[in-house]
């Protein structure tokens, strides 16, 4: 089968230089205010879907909880995995693959890690893997971009100088995703890598939901936990919890 371009993408070290302005006091924002919504007991058990380098992960664990992080990347979870401790454990696996089931209160799927796939199947898949691992009560948190906004103030070129290197970037809208072409030359070699994430709206994620046995518990607009609003919220943040718990 060919090489998905998240497949690349991620287990890139350039990946890592371009994004890593990716703030971690923000992230902190998010789950602190997520714990005070939430209001998780000492040992809950998390599940951290697409963790990355697993920065949402180290955090929860240090307020006291029981945290799984999954990715695909194996760079990302190679990394992460010198943060584990008797609760706090990475492993390589594809999200539409389920890991427990039964076993988990929460399952965070944070900062657009959603969406990548070709097909409406593999999405709704997806989120029937994520039901099955949580327990009858447990809680998904689901945190992807609001693409109202984005489509609004979509920037089709720039450039991005950082360490040295000049990231060219392209986006556009092609096939109902966001389709981002990054470009650059380093060390006397030519490189070019994509992102491709669906450009789901909030009456899709209301359809995939129904279809993967999930219902909508509330919906938030930024990581302050404020009210969603379709042209000016920057995220679309979802509590959901299983259809028939």
């Amino acid at each position: 089968m060919p090489i998905k371009w998240y497949q690349n993408w991620f287990n890139s070290p350039y990946y890592h230089i371009l994004y890593h302005q990716r703030n971690d006091e923000e992230a902190e924002f998010f789950i602190d205010n997520l714990c005070a919504l939430l209001k998780p007991v000492k040992n809950t058990r998390i599940l951290d879907i697409a963790c990355g380098r697993g920065r949402h992960s180290v955090y929860l664990n240090k307020k006291g909880y029981d945290v799984t992080g999954i990715d695909l990347s194996y760079s990302n979870v190679k990394f992460a995995k010198q943060f584990e401790n008797e609760t706090l454990h990475f492993f390589e696996h594809d999200m539409r693959h389920l890991l427990n089931i039964r076993y988990f209160d929460i399952a965070l799927n944070l900062f657009t890690s959603f969406g990548y796939f070709e097909t409406e199947r593999d999405h709704v898949n997806a989120l029937k893997t994520f039901r099955k691992s949580l327990k009858q009560d447990g809680v998904m948190i689901l945190d992807y971009f609001n693409i109202e906004k984005i489509l609004k103030n979509l920037t089709r070129q720039e450039v991005k100088h950082i360490d040295g290197i000049d990231f060219n970037i392209s986006k556009k809208i092609a096939n109902e995703k966001i389709v981002k072409t990054i470009s650059f030359e380093t060390r006397g070699k030519d490189y070019h890598f994509k992102e491709e994430v669906k450009a789901f709206s909030l009456g899709d994620f209301e359809r995939l939901f129904k279809l993967s046995g999930f219902r909508i518990e509330s919906i938030y607009g930024d990581y302050s936990l404020g009210e969603f609003n379709e042209i000016k919220s920057d995220r679309l943040i979802f509590i959901c919890k299983k259809a028939d718990a």
